[in-house]
């Protein structure tokens, strides 16, 4: 699947990017999929909201459920102050997560594609593991932005091993919101760390090392027309804009491990009954 100088440029910059390697078809039945989704969830009864503003703090049962489940949260921007829409549905949506490719025919078969073991051999797995799905979005004018992190902050493994598969179904640009990344920012420490305490069934975000997060400077934006597959390390620190243009920018996002290393029983994201999706 990847060449040896691919590989050798993911290993020093911390990413990788693949232009336009997926079918426009596959692509399409993963919108249509997301779409339906959104029109099929009862956002009357449940109206999570989703930001990464508050250090994590919002974090509720429905996300937590979420790890088994497909869940719907909505733009912080999307609710008024009475917390009625202010949009339609389709267009109030941050993210669709997290267990996509157990419970939705369409995202299974997507991810099942041997393209993506393949790839992810080529970087070393013995046995992938497929922890979490997520289809992020990003509405016109109120997708939010998320913050600089790293996803080993959220997903914890010893040793860490978590690679972060994010397909664009839209066109990303720097206009809508695209993914911004720091090479070889994956070399430096992991900045912070969220845990669960499940006695309380409350969260924390501890700051671990005091490195400040990258610079405009620092940074460089993934431009890349649907069909792309960005791979990155679970040190990358990225982030990306609020989507200020009237164009969606929506990507599924698909995080793996090696099955052989040890889950932390703090992470946020448990599995005890749909166990492992191995690709």
């Amino acid at each position: 699947m990847l060449t040896a100088a691919q590989a050798s440029d993911y290993e020093e910059q911390g990413y990788l990017v693949l232009p336009g390697i997926l079918a426009r078809a596959a692509v399409e039945t993963l919108v249509r999929a997301s779409l339906a989704l959104v029109d099929g969830f009862d956002l009357a009864a449940h109206r999570t909201v989703f930001s990464t503003k508050d250090a994590d703090a919002g974090r509720d049962e429905a996300f937590f459920a979420s790890a088994e489940g497909v869940r719907c949260f909505l733009e912080e921007d999307a609710l008024d102050e009475a917390g009625e829409l202010r949009c339609p549905p389709r267009l109030a949506i941050n993210k669709i997560g997290h267990a996509l490719h157990d419970l939705v025919p369409e995202f299974r078969d997507f991810c099942r594609q041997p393209l993506f073991g393949e790839l992810l051999r080529d970087l070393g797995y013995r046995a992938p593991v497929l922890w979490q799905t997520m289809v992020i979005m990003k509405p016109p004018h109120i997708g939010g932005e998320v913050r600089w992190h790293q996803d080993a902050t959220y997903l914890i493994t010893t040793p860490p091993c978590v690679t972060g598969l994010w397909v664009a179904l839209e066109d990303a640009h720097r206009g809508n919101g695209c993914l911004w990344v720091q090479p070889g920012g994956h070399h430096g420490p992991l900045r912070e760390r969220y845990e669960i305490d499940w006695s309380t069934r409350r969260g924390e975000l501890r700051r671990l090392h005091a490195m400040p997060w990258p610079t405009d400077a620092d940074a460089v934006p993934l431009e890349v027309p649907a069909g792309s597959v960005v791979v990155f390390h679970d040190h990358l620190p990225h982030y990306s804009a609020h989507n200020h243009s009237d164009a969606s920018r929506s990507a599924f996002t698909m995080h793996v491990a090696e099955r052989r290393a040890a889950w932390s029983p703090s992470n946020w994201l448990q599995r005890p009954r749909l166990g492992y999706f191995e690709i």
